[in-house]
């Protein structure tokens, strides 16, 4: 059986901690559980200390980004969540010239703040990713991305924590990133350097400013939701990638609604939920979405947002 953790068990650890904290309320849809222990470590080595404790104790450890892409069961979840929000997370390094710049930034940095300030400097990469809610590491564990290009292009090596507390780096070429996905090893992302290049400051102002236009006309972005909720399928007829959305639209599920939960009308790969709603009924509709394009066109839709749950008890 797993250790049942006290707040003995972080003595010495250079933590922020806190008990049965709330965290369906700290991700994009607002609604879930708790955790049982919510912990922000203020340095690498404590982040070092606690995967080694928690490891040895046989204690689950998750990591909340910016909750953009996540799904909390209404009964919570057992074990660690760690959140990389203290300041040692968070510092950017800005190096180079002559058109080639590196960025150096810790897996706790704003993606919108990134953007930002690389529109400012005049450093083209990743100006793709305006608009997208995310933690640099949390992008850069679901290769996140859209239409106008992923994070990838731009990532020249991650730096990983794995559960001994030990750190390795990781090439893009030893990455193999992949639509929304990659062959990194388990661990979690501490930080990572990106490829930067310059380029004309007000042109790349003027492209992010299109790129934002696109999703606020096209996405419920005032709604709460996780952004898409499945990923781009392949088609088995022609091997191409087609949009989730446009199946969904297709097998007329625009606006259906199930408990507190509605398939946008206003994209088809969103899923919103009312204020004080519950997780439960994002769950059920997303099954319920799946089993209807299913149904209508034949091609299965994985999801891109994830659930996290209890483990359940078949026996």
């Amino acid at each position: 059986m797993p250790t049942v953790l006290s707040t003995s068990s972080f003595a010495g650890l250079d933590l922020e901690v806190e008990q049965d904290a709330p965290l369906g309320a700290r991700t994009w849809f607002g609604v879930g559980g708790r955790v049982e222990w919510l912990i922000k470590p203020r340095s690498e080595m404590a982040l070092s200390q606690l995967l080694r404790r928690c490891t040895e104790d046989g204690v689950a450890v998750r990591v909340l980004g910016e909750g953009a892409n996540l799904l909390v069961d209404d009964e919570g979840i057992d074990g660690v969540v760690v959140q990389l929000t203290h300041a040692a997370f968070r510092a950017t390094r800005f190096d180079g010239s002559s058109g080639d710049v590196s960025l150096e930034a810790g897996s706790g940095c704003s993606v919108s703040l990134l953007t930002t300030e690389c529109g400012r400097r005049g450093l083209a990469g990743i100006e793709q990713l305006i608009g997208i809610p995310a933690s640099l590491g949390g992008a850069i564990k679901m290769n996140a991305g859209g239409k106008y290009g992923d994070i990838a292009s731009a990532i020249r090596s991650v730096r990983l924590m794995n559960t001994s507390g030990s750190t390795e780096e990781v090439s893009t070429s030893e990455a193999k990133f992949s639509y929304r996905g990659s062959s990194l090893p388990e661990g979690i992302i501490v930080s990572a350097c990106l490829q930067l290049g310059e380029a004309d400051a007000q042109l790349l102002r003027s492209r992010m400013k299109e790129i934002s236009a696109y999703k606020a006309n096209s996405q419920p972005l005032k709604d709460n939701s996780a952004g898409c909720m499945f990923r781009n399928p392949v088609d088995p007829q022609t091997n191409q990638r087609v949009s989730a959305g446009m199946l969904i639209d297709r097998a007329g599920l625009k606006g259906t609604v199930l408990g507190s939960a509605e398939v946008s009308d206003c994209h088809g790969n969103f899923i919103t939920v009312v204020k004080e709603g519950h997780a439960r009924d994002v769950r059920a509709l997303a099954e319920l979405v799946q089993h209807r394009v299913k149904a209508h066109c034949g091609i299965s839709l994985e999801r891109e947002v994830v659930f996290w749950t209890k483990p359940r008890d078949h026996s």
